[in-house]
């Protein structure tokens, strides 16, 4: 290196010019800044699994056309908080509806006329369709379903999707809720006759005896379900009503199982981890008989 006052060579490591007795000052090597190792964002979290189609908030909580929703309590006795803008309506189902604000109008109509409401009495539904609107300001509606369970809210995408009669809860009035023949077979079953075809684009609430469980087939892929633990399905999805076993009525009958969907995929399955059917025969040796002199007997 040159001296930087003389120009005069020097050795590198020299720490004064020998031409001109300068002193070189002399730098610290510089230390090496480690690299770091550039991790990638936590990828964000979703709610539909790989191929499904059900899209569920992760969080619970929601906007649509007009008002704000938010699920609490999740688990076994879940509650649907309806927030609404004014002037804005939800609908939902007949008994459904827990408290409301004071300036929420409620209105019930029979959808359908009256075919539409002979053909959800038939499957089991109120005949009735409730609406709230809030009025003069906003307000706001609560939900919950009849039995212990959760509720699933399910931002529908222009989707059409299958929802057992006593899963469906409430919806954006823009849905079209309707109310489709579910085979023979399920009549005979004693498992009900109809079952509820909810398509549009808003929010649809369904709720459950238990807990939600996803189930997404591959193309091809069959899946037997106890109709009894169904709550929604992909309406496409090809399935056939049949007793649980395929060697006869007989066996379907000492295995306790009763009326099954088979499903062939793709698509996915929505069911409920309990059978409110299964629960109450579980509860009837606890109640007092019907008949004459029936009932429980004490010591006297």
């Amino acid at each position: 290196m040159k001296c930087p006052k003389c120009t005069m060579d020097v050795r590198d490591d020299a720490k004064f010019c020998g031409s001109c007795g300068f002193t070189i000052a002399v730098e610290p090597p510089v230390a090496a800044t480690p690299t770091q190792p550039i991790h990638p964002p936590p990828a964000q979290q979703t709610s539909v699994p790989p191929g499904g189609s059900f899209h569920f908030d992760a969080d619970g909580r929601g906007q649509g056309s007009g008002y704000a929703w938010t699920i609490e309590h999740q688990g076994a006795f879940a509650l649907a908080v309806i927030n609404l803008a004014p002037e804005q309506a939800i609908a939902a189902e007949a008994g459904a509806m827990v408290s409301m604000s004071a300036n929420v109008d409620l209105y019930s109509e029979m959808k359908g006329g009256v075919f539409g409401a002979l053909k959800r009495a038939v499957g089991g539904e109120s005949a009735f369709v409730s609406k709230f609107t809030a009025k003069g300001g906003p307000g706001e509606v609560t939900f919950a379903p009849g039995t212990p369970g959760d509720i699933a809210g399910i931002e529908m995408r222009g989707q059409s999707f299958a929802v057992q009669s006593s899963s469906y809860l409430a919806g954006d009035t823009s849905l079209v809720v309707d109310t489709k023949f579910g085979g023979a077979k399920s009549f005979f079953g004693g498992e009900g006759l109809f079952v509820l075809q909810v398509s549009g684009t808003g929010l649809l609430l369904v709720s459950s005896f238990g807990a939600i469980h996803r189930k997404v087939l591959r193309p091809g892929e069959q899946y037997v379900v106890d109709t009894g633990h169904l709550v929604a399905w992909e309406s496409h999805m090809p399935y056939q009503l049949r007793k649980a076993s395929k060697s006869g009525y007989f066996r379907s009958f000492l295995s306790g199982e009763g009326m099954v969907a088979e499903f062939t995929g793709p698509g996915e399955i929505l069911m409920q981890t309990r059978n409110l059917a299964a629960f109450a025969g579980l509860l009837k040796p606890f109640f007092p008989s019907q008949g004459g002199g029936g009932g429980f007997s004490f010591g006297s």
